[in-house]
């Protein structure tokens, strides 16, 4: 998306006059106009917040260490709250951020779609800023519901599964069976990456789909999940697909334990560091993975609801592309795999940090 220079440099140079001021380390008094949006309060009065699954998830410790990032750039100190994939924990914990009476910023990754609309709500009537990541129901947008649903940021689940699926099914020599482990079904990237699975078998009628399963995005049900079709299919089963790495890394160790490692070939999503060194090692059978870059994800859209927060963006003056929009995504490969095994140094974020639409892909439609 090209955005405008002025605005990018006026937001830049205001929020590092704000920031200069303080380090953030704690509460203050909420604005006066709670739920209203676009005011936003002094640095010094604004918490941020990162909201995700699980530290024990590489990827969303990713995200939680890109947070990090922004909160040495910014000088502030960045919270983490975790809800274990349960949906009423994550609404409750959001409920709770604004009963001191602050002003927050969150960046947060909804577990389901049907828990965006109660989340963005609840932040909205504590006055706090919200930026919202993969998860929300297709009709529903940020211009529905207030300024405090300052932006919502995915990716096209569509496009890279079947970019991943291709690079499987290339492996495979372009026939054989293959099975998949879906993520958490009503959750908006397990549901298009297995459309874009879908698409690429479209183009490659000598693979079938021999079956798919959800595994719930947990390694130890990708584990579980892929032992049973092995009994079930033998050695029909010629590739596996994986809606995320940790089902992925499950299903390897399945083909350990039957003595296939390295035979059948795997892939996955969210280039998390152990399926990135598999991918390097090269003797798992490991593939691919694709890469959201979950530091990006936690920096830059932290950035975002945190400009918001601060009244440097005006969310009222926003186009709709600006709060609804996809970011970038790589299919990581033996070829790429060395520029994602480690978090960018800081100095390579500030850009995004400064402008968080440089890496748009374009708008989400209605």
């Amino acid at each position: 998306m090209t955005r405008n220079a002025t605005r990018r440099a006026l937001i830049g140079v205001g929020l590092a006059a704000a920031i200069g001021m303080t380090s953030l380390a704690g509460c203050s008094s909420a604005s006066e106009d709670a739920g209203s949006g676009g005011a936003g309060g002094n640095a010094e009065d604004v918490t941020a917040y990162q909201g995700v699954r699980s530290l024990s998830n590489a990827y969303h410790a990713n995200w939680v260490e890109g947070g990090e990032l922004f909160g040495e750039w910014a000088g502030v100190e960045v919270h983490t709250i975790t809800d274990e994939a349960d949906s009423q924990r994550q609404l409750s914990q959001i409920q709770a951020l604004g009963t001191s009476g602050e002003i927050y910023a969150l960046n947060v990754d909804p577990n389901t779609s049907s828990d965006t609309e109660a989340i963005v709500n609840a932040v909205t009537d504590a006055g706090g800023f919200v930026v919202t990541q993969w998860n929300k129901p297709d009709d529903l947008f940020p211009w529905d519901v207030s300024d405090n649903w300052v932006a919502h940021i995915s990716f096209d689940g569509r496009t890279s599964g079947q970019e991943v699926s291709e690079a499987l099914f290339e492996k495979m020599g372009g026939e054989g069976g293959v099975i998949a482990l879906q993520g958490i079904l009503d959750n908006v990237p397990a549901k298009q990456r297995f459309e874009g699975l879908q698409n690429a078998l479209e183009d490659y009628p000598g693979i079938e789909l021999l079956e798919d399963q959800t595994a719930n995005y947990s390694r130890s049900e990708g584990l579980s999940v892929t032992q049973t079709l092995l009994a079930k299919y033998g050695d029909q089963i010629t590739g596996v697909w994986a809606a995320n790495d940790e089902m992925a890394l499950g299903a390897v160790e399945a083909l350990r334990a039957a003595g296939l490692e390295g035979e059948i070939p795997v892939v996955g999503f969210d280039a998390v560091p152990e399926a990135l060194e598999a991918i390097q090692e090269g003797d798992s059978g490991y593939i691919a993975t694709v890469s959201t870059d979950p530091w990006w994800q936690g920096s830059a859209a932290l950035s975002l609801a945190y400009q918001a927060a601060t009244g440097e963006i005006d969310v009222s003056e926003l186009s709709h592309e600006e709060r609804a929009f996809y970011g970038e995504q790589t299919v990581v490969t033996a070829d790429n795999v060395t520029d994602f095994l480690e978090a960018p140094p800081l100095e390579q974020l500030v850009p995004d940090l400064e402008d968080p639409w440089a890496r748009s892909q374009g708008p989400i439609e209605p």
